[in-house]
């Protein structure tokens, strides 16, 4: 099973970084990509102010990737999105603040008659995951007393990829909704880390979750004004034989551009998943950086 996942997050990288045109490729027609760096930072700074403050010192540095190829029968699109903040105040020692490793590839047939011409057959996967360990600062959510803070995360613990055969529909150029079955696998790779993403007391000697289910999946992408441009997806995904409410994962961006390099950008994700948490989890990032476009 290991070796699978591997394979599976190889690929997912290949299909990103090298992507392959699937079946009668069209070779006239040309990739589009994009590839944009992200630099952006915060500081604040107190001495003998009566009003109190915190100082605090904060860098978070990005990589957003995109490659689009439309064909005379299929339509690709492969995304990237790497992203790792730091953050210091007074005393405390460096705390990580930002950390997201997102990679998402799609296949389209675009040549079919009738129905096929409206809702489109897609093969899609995706691939979540971080780059540094996570702590919890104040409690053990697993109960063992252990000294603070309590390593929570790391790399490939957690990881999820999804596997999806479904149907695409585009009722604009800005939003595009995909129904199909899928297949989701949440990997942990520390042992004692697994209680803490749905894994049963007989499956803690696997590194592996699986489940498979129904997806939705909704991709929207609009230009607001001229400098302004608002991005948001929003998954769903319900496991076969589950009686609880789907999985959710809901990630918004509102990207607006100064000039040709300063940006001010606000982003917010909600995230629901029973076996984590019974509640919703949330996370929301205001930053002022720059950017550079290498593609």
């Amino acid at each position: 099973m290991k070796k699978s996942i591997l394979v599976l997050t190889a690929a997912a990288t290949l299909a990103v970084w090298n992507p392959v045109h699937a079946q009668e490729a069209d070779t006239t027609a040309a990739w589009t990509k994009t590839l944009v760096g992200r630099l952006s930072g915060a500081q604040a700074g107190f001495s003998n102010w009566a009003e109190g403050g915190v100082n605090t010192l904060a860098l978070t540095v990005g990589l957003d990737g995109k490659a689009t190829h439309e064909g005379a029968k299929w339509n690709q699109v492969h995304e990237l999105r790497f992203s790792f903040g730091l953050v210091r105040q007074d005393t405390l020692e460096v705390r990580k603040a930002e950390d997201l490793i997102r990679l998402r590839s799609s296949l389209k047939y675009t040549a079919g008659e009738g129905v096929l011409a409206y809702l489109q057959p897609t093969v899609a996967a995706g691939f979540r995951s971080q780059f540094a360990p996570g702590k919890n600062f104040d409690k053990d959510p697993l109960g063992l007393g252990r000294p603070l803070p309590v390593k929570v995360s790391d790399l490939f613990s957690p990881a999820t990829i999804t596997q999806t055969v479904g149907l695409t529909w585009d009722p604009s150029t800005w939003i595009t909704q995909r129904l199909g079955f899928s297949a989701k696998e949440t990997v942990v790779m520390i042992d004692e880390l697994r209680p803490l993403y749905g894994f049963e007391d007989d499956q803690l000697d696997q590194s592996v979750r699986f489940e498979a289910g129904i997806e939705a999946y909704t991709d929207l992408e609009k230009q607001l004004a001229p400098n302004v441009l608002y991005k948001s997806t929003l998954g769903l995904f319900a496991a076969f034989g589950s009686a609880d409410a789907p999985d959710m994962i809901w990630e918004n961006a509102i990207a607006m551009k100064v000039n040709s390099s300063l940006n001010v950008n606000f982003e917010w994700t909600l995230l629901y998943d029973k076996d984590v948490a019974s509640e919703i989890q949330a996370k929301e990032v205001f930053s002022v950086g720059f950017s550079y476009a290498f593609l």
